[in-house]
């Protein structure tokens, strides 16, 4: 347990972007004890899935309407998680309290996705909510150490995971992306704006098109979060898609970091991997 798991304060407010991962945090808040409110984004967060949950819509960019709400529901504690399209700064619905930090606003926008994310805690941390993160309100949805499908990894593909490691810890100060496809030693995509799911299917296209001449069944997909990155924020996430998509790419498999990325429905992922006969390794931090 982390220091601040011990501090939590029920409820917790959960700032939910797309995808399952937030309704994931808001089961295993409610399986422990505690309760969990949902503040849904707009044009990101499931409509369906959310109805289940005591929830409020809120836009990117309202962080006045978001606080008032957020003390409204008694949260002080408060994650962000789920997908979320990076918007321009013209693009977002201000309002006054999102006036009143614009400059603290505008330098949040100024760099990648963890500086965005970081920056945007930061002006609620100083309205007196403590932002918390994955490890501190649901360790259990993280990746835990070791092989968890029935595939494992030869030695090609230990030495591709290497050098993923070591590729990823070079452009973690640049806040590009937490992702590296690496095959027989080379390294033929990383992540970019278009996230995993798109350099999966980059790797994919790359084959079909003769660029990658390696055999099928060979390379890895390695995810890790930035270097020096504030690991309450934007966590590497895997889930049964991107199984598929490693499938899709004809790799032998992914390495994640155990207990720094998310593992959305690891039964399903589990199950996507063994019928693709890929491996799942989570690596020691």
């Amino acid at each position: 347990m982390t220091s601040a798991a011990s501090e939590i304060t029920s409820p917790v407010g959960i700032v939910a972007g797309g995808g399952a991962m937030p309704f994931a945090v808001a089961d295993s808040l409610v399986a422990r004890g505690s309760a969990a409110v949902i503040f849904a984004l707009k044009g990101a967060c499931d409509p369906v899935r959310v109805a289940r949950f005591r929830h409020h819509w809120i836009s990117v960019g309202q962080i006045g309407k978001a606080t008032k709400l957020f003390r409204s529901e008694g949260c002080r504690d408060l994650i962000f998680i789920g997908s979320l399209a990076r918007p321009a700064l013209s693009e977002i619905r201000l309002d006054w309290g999102t006036l009143r930090v614009m400059g603290l606003v505008v330098a949040a926008f100024r760099g990648g996705d963890d500086h965005l994310l970081s920056g945007i805690g930061r002006i609620l941390e100083q309205d007196g909510f403590r932002m918390v993160g994955i490890r501190d309100v649901a360790p259990d949805v993280l990746m835990p150490e070791g092989n968890i499908a029935r595939a494992t990894p030869d030695s090609a593909a230990a030495a591709d995971i290497a050098k993923g490691r070591e590729v990823l810890a070079a452009l973690g100060p640049f806040d590009i992306g937490q992702a590296v496809v690496v095959i027989d030693g080379h390294v033929v995509a990383v992540e970019d704006i278009e996230g995993t799911d798109g350099l999966l299917m980059r790797v994919a296209r790359l084959r079909e098109a003769g660029r990658i001449r390696a055999k099928s069944g060979r390379g890895v997909l390695v995810k890790a979060p930035k270097s020096g990155q504030d690991l309450r924020f934007d966590l590497p996430a895997v889930g049964a898609k991107t199984i598929e998509g490693a499938a899709g790419a004809g790799l032998a498999g992914i390495a994640v970091i155990a207990g720094h990325t998310i593992a959305a429905d690891s039964q399903a992922m589990i199950e996507a991997a063994d019928r693709a006969d890929l491996f799942i390794q989570g690596l020691p931090a």
